[in-house]
């Protein structure tokens, strides 16, 4: 199963990986050993504030966009930062956030993937380059060594 965060609290979700489980062991699986991935709307730069900086002028434009179709407030850069706190839906800041932030959504999710969509809205090639080298380089390598042993294989995509 596949979950796709792109607003909203991230245990908001976790009743539908419940029903998710529940209904494999109704059908004979292991609960356990379903697979759950997250897909996150995502962007990594050396320090949280040139995250946010560069992210929020790309994002919040498509997203107001999509927004106006759809009869949505405008977004402003105050609701941007409640979605890249803790418990917001973006996994965006520097790599040290970035990765507290999937270890968070990991405890409440027990998943197998987590999926980072960086080329969201008009965001510069050089930095959606920059963003996936410090999420492979950085963040997939310190994920997979705090979930070492918990999942039978961490898989981490950034694109």
């Amino acid at each position: 199963m596949t979950i796709a965060i792109i607003g909203g609290m991230p245990e908001r979700f976790n009743s539908f990986v419940e029903k998710y489980r529940a209904a494999g062991e109704r059908a004979g699986h292991d609960a356990s050993k379903l697979a759950v991935g997250i897909n996150s709307h995502g962007y990594v730069a050396d320090t949280s504030q040139a995250a946010a900086d560069e992210f929020f002028g790309p994002y919040s434009a498509m997203m107001n966009k999509i927004g106006r179709e759809r009869g949505w407030t405008p977004m402003t850069r105050g609701d941007f930062e409640a979605l890249t706190s803790l418990r917001g839906a973006l996994a965006v800041g520097s790599p040290q956030q970035v990765v507290d932030k999937i270890l968070f959504q990991h405890e409440i999710f027990h998943r197998q993937r987590f999926l980072a969509q960086m080329s969201v809205g008009s965001m510069p090639h050089r930095e959606v380059m920059r963003a996936i080298e410090l999420f492979g380089t950085e963040v997939a390598p310190a994920v997979r060594a705090a979930t070492a042993g918990v999942d039978n294989k961490t898989e981490m995509t950034a694109g």
